[in-house]
């Protein structure tokens, strides 16, 4: 039985129900991430005893499939373009919307899906938009792969974000600080390609790094769909 099937207990003495205790634990993952949700913290936060969770879950793994599903509510439009390409697009920036407003999604990303309401309804869209354009496994490649990218260069992205706050550093003040080390080791002459890369190449903000790697893989999805 999962956690979404779960019959609630009794709302006594303090009233608790399940939306209660994911908004609370919601508000704690933004707060400090992660590290700050257990179940003991969640019910301290509700005026509750660690021991009345229990009649809504069994671990702290329960509680983060609750988190998960819950923001993934953020995710779906209120219309599905009918467009495939523009309806895939769509639900991949408001996947890292959601992840920037709620950062401790990156971590979560990327393994079993969830089985809750909103998790389904996510999936659910991203197959939707394929549906009778091409046969079910050619579907699930597509899917599996976009959101693969997306997973990657959210996490990349929000792994940046983190760096810059633990460090003080900006990406400009990294650069310039890591500056005359990368400079000495391309004078060696042993990485050309990257020396081109940093002297040639145009520096784009994370926002457009993202657009331009999702179209290029939605390329490769239109590419696959228009084979025979």
């Amino acid at each position: 039985m999962t956690v979404w099937d779960r019959p609630e207990p009794p709302h006594r003495p303090v009233p608790l129900d399940r939306e209660r205790i994911v908004a609370a634990a919601v508000a704690l993952a933004d707060e400090g991430g992660l590290a700050a949700v257990s179940l003991r913290k969640v019910a301290a936060r509700l005026g509750a005893g660690p021991m009345r969770l229990y009649g809504f879950l069994s671990t702290k793994e329960e509680l983060f499939d609750l988190l998960v599903d819950e923001v993934q509510g953020e995710i779906l439009p209120e219309e599905r373009p009918d467009d495939w390409r523009e309806a895939l697009s769509v639900l991949s920036h408001r996947t890292r919307r959601t992840a920037l407003r709620h950062e401790w999604l990156a971590d979560l990303l990327g393994g079993r899906p969830t089985l809750g309401p909103n998790g389904l309804a996510v999936t659910e869209a991203k197959l939707a938009a394929l549906d009778g354009l091409t046969d079910i496994d050619t579907a699930l490649r597509a899917v599996e792969t976009v959101s693969a990218y997306v997973t990657g260069a959210i996490r990349r992205e929000i792994a940046d974000l983190r760096a810059e706050r633990a460090t003080g550093l900006s990406e400009q003040e990294w650069q310039r600080a890591s500056g005359p080390h990368v400079t000495s080791m391309l004078a060696t002459g042993r990485f050309p390609a990257l020396a081109k890369a940093v002297h040639d190449g145009t520096d784009v903000d994370a926002e457009t790094s993202f657009a331009t790697g999702l179209d290029w893989v939605l390329d490769a999805v239109a590419a696959q769909l228009a084979r025979p």
